[in-house]
């Protein structure tokens, strides 16, 4: 007798997006008023430019970065009020860059890897370049987050982006100061698991419960107060380095479920040049004998009487992963170089991400945006 046997159905591989295509925006913003640009680097890397349309014509421009991971849309949270609605009720003009660290890219989990050095080189200026050639001899301001405004700071201190209007950096400039235990872990942990995996994913959803990621989720867990797994990821231990991204509480039930669309995969190979930085206490050149970075100076804070714009050092009293940073910027500029029109802002009760995405970042954060650039529009 003969048996017929089922063949077990074959497994589905993992989808692994590779395309350069942008993934959509979310915003509540008349679609018409949202340009979205073709844009590529200098280099020929893909990116994302976003301009919105204010309206009216003649009003200051104001280029926003986001951090490593995140994406144009924090400033765009159709839940909440958001950076950019503040900052076109104020009287300006936002654009919006998505430089190669975004999650609305693919470049964090597949295709050619960069450093920062390649963000401070190509990404921004070649913005600022673009953008300049649409407002002609308008004002241009900037916003930055996290590292979007780390290397932000190496491109100005290299000249790249000269006479900006002013700089809005949150989070961290030019003096990276991590905790001891989060430095410890980004060394151990990118040597130990550099040849099992290449990037730290957030939404367990996408990777599954049972995978070589489990055991980081599993160690996210541990001791946390809330049960979402990529909650746990990012406010239990940013990317498992055991900081803290955010203040739990400042963001809105709507936000926090959005939280694996907001930030993506953390890339380890990234982690040497951070590494780098952060044992220098300083933004350092990653690409010390390649003639293609040279114009990038080997210490930025060395360079910084290069920066020829006012600056806003931003940050929350409760910032788990950058801690006090922008205060030791403020006084290191303060003795090095007195020269410089830079002012420190600490925002009470607020972490990193949260003075951006937190439901009360409008009342609490924005207005002390909108004061600096509106003294020097």
């Amino acid at each position: 007798m003969i048996f017929k046997t089922t063949p077990a159905p074959r497994r589905q591989l993992r989808r692994v997006r590779t395309t350069t295509a942008l993934r959509p925006l979310r915003h509540r913003l008349d679609p018409a008023r949202v340009e979205e640009i073709p844009f590529r680097a200098a280099d020929g890397v893909r990116l994302g430019l976003t301009r919105v349309d204010p309206g009216e014509s003649g009003r200051p421009a104001v280029l926003l970065l986001h951090g490593h991971t995140a994406s144009a849309d924090m400033f765009l949270l159709p839940e909440t009020r958001n950076l950019v609605d503040s900052l076109l009720d104020d009287g300006y003009e936002p654009w919006l860059l998505d430089w190669r660290g975004s999650c609305r890219l693919p470049y964090n989990e597949t295709g050619q890897r960069y450093t920062y050095d390649d963000v401070a080189l190509y990404d921004i200026p070649a913005a600022v370049s673009h953008i300049r050639e649409r407002i002609a001899d308008r004002p241009l301001f900037v916003v930055a987050h996290c590292i979007g405004s780390l290397t932000l700071s190496l491109s100005m201190t290299a000249g790249l982006v000269p006479g900006l209007a002013g700089v809005v950096s949150q989070g961290v400039f030019l003096t990276p100061k991590l905790a001891g235990r989060t430095s410890l872990r980004m060394s151990v942990a990118g040597e130990l698991l550099k040849s099992r995996i290449d990037h730290i994913p957030v939404d367990i959803r996408k990777v599954g419960l049972w995978s070589k990621y489990t055991p980081l989720f599993a160690l996210a867990s541990r001791k946390a107060s809330c049960p979402d797994p990529t909650c746990q990821m990012l406010h239990n231990s940013a990317w498992g380095s055991g900081a803290s991204l955010f203040v739990h509480e400042n963001l809105s039930e709507a936000t926090h479920d959005r939280l694996a669309e907001l930030l993506g995969p953390a890339p380890l190979w990234i982690l040497p040049h951070l590494r780098r930085i952060e044992l220098a206490r300083s933004v350092v050149r990653w690409h010390d004998t390649d003639g293609r970075y040279r114009s990038l100076p080997r210490n930025a804070l060395d360079a910084a009487d290069r920066i020829d714009t006012p600056v806003l050092l931003l940050a929350g009293s409760e910032n788990g992963l950058w801690l006090d940073s922008q205060k030791l910027c403020h006084e290191v500029l303060a003795h090095r170089r007195p020269q410089l029109d830079v002012r420190y802002t600490e925002i009470p009760g607020y972490g990193h991400l949260d003075t951006f995405l937190g439901r009360g970042a409008a009342l609490d954060v924005f207005g002390h945006i909108l004061d600096f650039l509106g003294e020097r529009r």
